[in-house]
């Protein structure tokens, strides 16, 4: 098939062009550049510089393009910038989504797999897994922009001839384990890039915001997805809508989580450093546990994940974050040669 990926110059965008490419489909990339790199785009995938908020951008593609299906990363994505400057998350996430469905429909285009996520769930009020069934209460705007394009995705397929599945990620991390592509944003706030940084002296430390919650070690425990499984997701999500699949959302998490001090000790175990670590207070919003139930994405979208191992997730992660160390990230080729003689 012949896929257009939104945002397929970012972190997560980047591993499922790859993705598409090695199971022999055709792919399309639209990406602005704001927060990802023209140089991660596999070379075979077709590339278009423009903002899916821009109609006529979206128009062109279609226009030469027989697109299949769409499965749409572009997005922002860092929780205290939507509190910052609300307007622009709602605008880039929620409006931009309303264009892009605009133009599906016109184009005749009937299949689309969203990039969701589970702070559309908010703070959770008890340890165990959270299910799709669990009342939606984000508590900012990033998350509540995300859950606005859920409504319009289930509003659009009630009205149009259009299919959809929105997966909610958890937390994702890793890289490709071929050396391919890996999370090369600047100033990442999440926390097993910023620990590989640290650990390798790119940072100077790490802030653990919260020693007392009610866990083992008294940090917060969350569900982190190796991004190759998050990518396998949306690979079983296509066949699912491929062979007719009905308008669905389902988590995408391991069912197990860890806390902040086995992700730091996973990646001072992997890097043979000691990571400087600065406790602090809780942050408000914070929970003590976030863990994804996905038996609905195992049972429906047959999706069997396979790097289930912190210690795998950290590892990648740390491979990549060490050939980015010191290089030009322009130049691609310098660099994925660098990564590939180390790939595991």
């Amino acid at each position: 098939m012949a896929i257009l990926v939104t945002g397929g110059a970012g972190y997560i965008g980047s591993h499922m062009v790859w993705a598409l490419l090695d199971q022999g489909h055709d792919v399309v990339v639209v990406d602005r550049l704001s927060t990802g790199f023209r140089w991660a785009v596999a070379p075979k995938a077709r590339f278009y510089k423009g903002d899916i908020g821009d109609s006529s951008v979206l128009k062109q593609i279609f226009a030469e393009n027989a697109i299949d299906a769409v499965i749409h990363f572009a997005g922002s994505v860092v929780v205290p910038d939507s509190v910052s400057d609300p307007l622009d998350y709602y605008d880039n996430n929620t409006g931009n989504t309303r264009v892009l469905l605009s133009a599906m429909v016109e184009a005749g285009v009937t299949r689309i797999i969203f990039s969701s996520t589970a702070a559309v769930y908010g703070t959770p009020a008890h340890t165990r897994p959270i299910r799709e069934t669990e009342t939606p209460r984000p508590e900012n705007p990033y998350g509540q922009s995300k859950l606005m394009t859920e409504f319009m995705l289930r509003d659009a397929a009630n009205a149009y001839d259009l299919r959809y599945v929105a997966l909610r990620y958890f937390n994702v991390a890793g890289a490709d384990p071929k050396g391919r592509t890996g999370q090369s944003t600047r100033n990442a706030t999440h926390l097993i890039k910023v620990a590989c940084e640290t650990a390798l002296g790119e940072r100077e430390k790490i802030s653990v915001y919260g020693t007392d919650y009610a866990t083992p070690d008294g940090t917060g425990v969350r569900d982190y997805i190796h991004v190759s499984d998050l990518v396998a997701a949306h690979l079983d999500a296509l066949a699912y809508l491929q062979s007719g699949g009905e308008p669905l959302i389902a988590n995408c998490g391991y069912g197990q989580g860890f806390s902040v001090l086995d992700v730091l000790h996973a990646v001072e175990r992997a890097s043979g450093n000691s990571i400087r670590i600065d406790y602090a207070p809780r942050r408000p919003g914070d929970a003590a546990f976030v863990v994804a139930d996905a038996t609905l994405a195992r049972t429906k979208l047959g999706w069997v994940p396979v790097h289930g191992n912190l210690d795998f997730i950290v590892n990648s992660a740390l491979e990549w974050q060490r050939g980015l160390s010191g290089a030009e990230l322009q130049d691609i080729a310098m660099l994925q040669r660098k990564l590939a003689a180390s790939a595991f």
